[in-house]
């Protein structure tokens, strides 16, 4: 039986023509107070940089809330102006990336659908890769540094294996840097998440 062609598999390394965004990498505007850049590469199976991926983030501001009306706690304006809390980029011939964002805050402990109460989550972006060989996309999430006490009590940092934990922190190069490479596969490989 032969099946159809999804959109995934015919976009191939078509991805920065076929799913531009207008405000491109930029979760905020040049110039806002406390910005940071947080950028990488993006490294097949081989160890070679791929130079046609697209990496997507979404992230709450720096009060833990989404620019979305569907935010848990309800929509709301973010004290942070222009924030946007979704940026897309392309990676360059080089297989680099980058957004410029503000750290995000936690997510507040909630009681999903009257389940248990849960853990608050730790300051995280979320981050969404296509790519040519992918048949999805697979997500990832970064987190900072400097929230190492909250990453101990985080629910999904703790669903990882210690020993593969540090392949979803940023390692901070400088004042408002932060590099974050992201490994499809091979040693080293960054935590993908089940969607």
């Amino acid at each position: 039986m032969s099946l159809p062609l999804t959109p995934t598999q015919t976009v191939g390394p078509y991805l920065s023509l076929g799913l531009p965004w207008p405000d491109g990498p930029d979760v905020v505007p040049d110039g806002t107070p406390g910005a940071v850049l947080v950028g990488g590469t993006v490294v097949d199976g081989t160890g070679a940089l791929v130079p046609d991926a697209l990496v997507e983030t979404w992230q709450a501001d720096p009060d833990g809330r989404f620019d979305h009306p569907d935010d848990p706690r309800g929509a709301a304006k973010s004290t942070v102006e222009g924030f946007r809390g979704f940026g897309r980029c392309p990676t360059d011939d080089e297989g680099r990336w980058w957004i410029r964002t503000v750290l995000p805050g936690a997510l507040p402990d909630e009681v999903p659908h009257g389940s248990d109460a849960r853990s608050a989550e730790a300051p995280h972006v979320n981050v969404s890769v296509f790519a040519r060989g992918l048949l999805d996309r697979v997500v990832t999430r970064i987190y900072f540094p400097e929230h190492a006490d909250a990453h101990a009590t985080d629910p999904l940092l703790a669903a990882v294996p210690e020993a593969r934990r540090h392949t979803l922190v940023a390692v901070a190069e400088g004042p408002g840097r932060y590099r974050f490479d992201i490994r499809l596969r091979g040693e080293g490989e960054t935590v993908f998440l089940a969607l």
